[in-house]
């Protein structure tokens, strides 16, 4: 079967699929080592303009256009970018201009699919925020016309391009900590999670993180990072999902939840917990990675090891770890994992750029995003209906 007969059959291609889709067809436009993509942000809120702030200082991009439906939203946007650029309220008219190579999709999640479609019709390579796309169509939809088409598509997993993550990866590949048991991952904040609103009419589309019309609220804003995660490491997709959520704090008439409680069982009987709560900061983000020999405890930024006891290696013996230190966070000693690494927002973006010049595939592409897109839509499902939900 080919290729695109297979995705088109299947909806979504599987973990140990995605990692031999390595190049693509010939593009349309040809870059050289000296040529400039010209971007242009659709969406220029809290994320578009802080991604407008970060490709300001990478060589070989630059922010040309930016777009957005809300006016203070628009100016913040085109306030950000460090050249003179055009400026849009319908992303259509954006995609219309020929001198845009690229686009960056930085919307509320509802849109994602059906923006990234008009890109595709547009011949422009994009780089959509996650979650890719909202609801098992949208996700099949865009995997399918992605797969029948010559541009570049990058889902913003953007640890998916962090060179920490890739080592971490790497370790755990090699049997660094033995075979993996389980994962328990967490993102809590103390907060409502809330932006201020200038006019009530603008509640909604300031606010949509809230309603489930256009969001997936914390499974799909913060802990799809960490499934993409997982799944990476893994190389298969969760086979068995159940979960519960609440509002249960924060009453101010929210329709997404303030707190979420997820359980994922893979194929291969490993086991992974998420945990968001709104409501209590400890711990804020991290992944612990438990295997027979040891853990390893992984943050944004950085990560530590722990051996188990008889197990522990030689400082010099461990490919990437130096130094012995005590984490307050933990009992026992851990040993710090050092790599030299960018901050991940900013490394997915040059990833980007360098996937157009080169003409490559993606790391965090539309399959692997499309993966995660559906592990974040089947959680919602198993915790909106109360049930359990299963990977078909």
């Amino acid at each position: 079967m080919k290729r695109r007969e297979f995705i088109t059959k299947s909806g979504i291609a599987s973990a140990g699929i995605i990692a031999g889709t390595a190049t693509l067809g010939a593009i349309t436009k040809k870059f050289g080592a000296n040529n400039t993509i010209n971007i242009g942000v659709i969406g220029t809120g809290d994320r578009g303009s802080g991604l407008t702030s970060v490709i300001n200082k990478i060589e070989g991009i630059h922010v040309s256009a930016v777009c957005d439906i809300i006016p203070f939203r628009l100016e913040q946007g085109i306030s950000r970018a460090s050249n003179k650029v055009e400026a849009y309220k319908s992303y259509k008219n954006l995609l219309a201009n020929k001198d845009i190579d690229a686009v960056l999709i930085a919307t509320p999640f509802s849109t994602h699919s059906a923006i990234a479609l008009d890109a595709l019709d547009a011949g422009k390579h994009i780089y959509c925020e996650k979650t890719m796309a909202k609801g098992l169509t949208g996700i099949d939809n865009l995997v399918n016309k992605v797969s029948n088409s010559k541009t570049i598509f990058q889902t913003g997993h953007q640890y998916h391009s962090s060179r920490l993550y890739k080592h971490i990866v790497d370790l755990l590949k090699n049997g660094e900590i033995g075979q993996i048991v389980s994962f328990e991952c967490q993102w809590n904040r103390n907060g409502n999670w809330r932006r201020p609103v200038p006019n009530p009419s603008l509640e909604r589309a300031i606010n949509w993180r809230m309603y489930r019309e256009y969001s997936g609220g914390l499974v799909a804003e913060l802990c799809s990072h960490q499934i993409d995660f997982i799944n990476w490491v893994l190389g298969e997709n969760p086979k068995k999902i159940m979960g519960a959520g609440g509002i249960d704090y924060w009453k101010d008439g929210r329709e997404t939840f303030d707190n979420i409680h997820l359980l994922f069982e893979y194929p291969s009987g490993v086991k992974a917990k998420f945990t968001c709560l709104t409501s209590n900061a400890l711990g804020n983000y991290q992944i612990k990675i438990h295997g027979d020999k040891g853990t390893i405890l992984l943050g944004d930024t950085e990560a530590w090891i722990y051996y188990e006891k008889g197990y522990k290696k030689e400082i010099a013996d461990v490919d990437g770890v130096s130094g012995a230190t005590r984490n307050s966070h933990q009992q026992g000693k851990g040993y710090p994992i050092e790599v030299s690494h960018l901050n991940p927002s900013k490394q997915a973006l040059i990833d980007f750029r360098d996937a157009i010049l080169e003409n490559k595939q993606p790391i965090s592409n539309v399959f692997t995003g499309a993966n995660t897109a559906k592990a974040v839509q089947l959680s919602l499902d198993a915790m909106h209906n109360e049930d359990i939900r299963y990977w078909k």
